[in-house]
């Protein structure tokens, strides 16, 4: 697996264990926001004899070594973010989220995997014009990332129809959970209720995302992987919600939310919502968490980060331009 360090890679490291499966963990741990916090999102894995960890870019070393014998390969690892996909960080995005798609493609081609599971995003819609959008909607892309994600998304799509190779893309929506980004919406969200940085409002607060739960998405990529589909799905929370509704939602568990409102930058798409009949049909997936639930879930594990940090100190982390609700389409 790589960006097995991650916000959704560290959770699906634990579902995967859960399951009995013997886990590779890749992570070139980038400083997108505190390694530190990453080794973190670890820490029950590492105790796991079923789970190894290599501190590794997919750019750099052969990765054949660590290929040997592995029947599915997730892949999670790139680079996230909208917002600073313009402007001269844009050559990053595309090593990390074309480039290393390209060269892990490339290095399994000819192995006899049963999966190739690739984290794609919404961003590959941009401002769709149906909704709930399906797969077979036009891609169009708003946001630098977004052309990266789809490009790395159509790469998946030729090796599968040129090699045979068994890919599965499954197209994230707003995924949200414990050990979020710190740069993500509802994380940030937190923690301006908890006296931390004030939470930038990117326009009115009437645009939607359609937000999935974390172990609800790490469980339809196993199950993805043990199923027959190859191609496209989405994964969504089935309810969109617009900030407004977000911020009160947060507001209702952690108190109130002290704003900074901005004008909406470019790159942000209105509106997203997932039409989830394929990946319903195809390997069963049905989102079981409300939002309720899971920000619930959220707020516990950060009161025990909290009590575990000296002083009870906030952290975020964030060591990059972040984002407010265009953040966290993917990971």
């Amino acid at each position: 697996m790589t960006g097995a360090a991650g916000f959704i890679g560290s959770h699906l490291c634990a579902q995967l264990l859960a399951a009995g499966d013997t886990v590779i963990g890749i992570d070139a741990l980038t400083e997108f926001y505190d390694p530190l916090r990453k080794r973190r999102n670890l820490a029950e894995a590492l105790r796991c004899p079923a789970f190894s960890f290599h501190p590794v870019d997919v750019l750099d070393p052969p990765l054949d070594a660590l290929l040997d014998g592995v029947e599915v390969v997730y892949h999670l690892a790139g680079q996230p973010g909208v917002r600073p996909s313009w402007g001269r960080e844009f050559a990053l995005y595309t090593s990390r989220n074309v480039l290393a798609t390209q060269r892990l493609l490339e290095a399994v081609r000819d192995h006899p995997l049963r999966k190739f599971v690739h984290a794609s995003s919404s961003s590959v819609y941009g401002d769709a014009h149906s909704f709930p959008t399906p797969e077979t909607a036009c891609p169009r892309p708003v946001s630098p990332y977004g052309v990266t994600k789809l490009a790395a998304e159509q790469l998946c799509e030729l090796y599968r129809t040129t090699y045979g190779l068994p890919t599965a893309s499954l197209r994230l929506f707003s995924v949200y959970g414990p050990r979020q980004r710190p740069d993500m919406a509802f994380a940030r969200l937190f923690a301006a209720a908890s006296g931390g940085p004030r939470f930038p409002l990117y326009g009115d607060g009437g645009q939607t995302r359609d937000f999935t739960y974390v172990r609800d998405v790490v469980a339809a990529m196993r199950d993805a992987a043990c199923s027959r589909f190859t191609g496209i799905a989405n994964l969504g929370g089935g309810r969109p919600v617009s900030m407004r509704q977000a911020i009160a939602a947060v507001e209702r568990i952690a108190g109130p939310v002290a704003l900074d409102r901005r004008p909406a930058p470019p790159g942000d798409a209105r509106h997203t919502g997932a039409d989830i009949t394929v990946a319903a049909r195809e390997f069963a997936f049905r989102p079981r968490t409300r939002l309720e639930d899971g920000l619930a879930a959220m707020a516990e594990h950060a009161a025990r980060e909290d009590a575990e940090r000296p002083n009870g100190a906030l952290n975020t982390g964030i060591r990059t331009p972040g984002t407010g609700i265009g953040g966290g389409r993917r990971e």
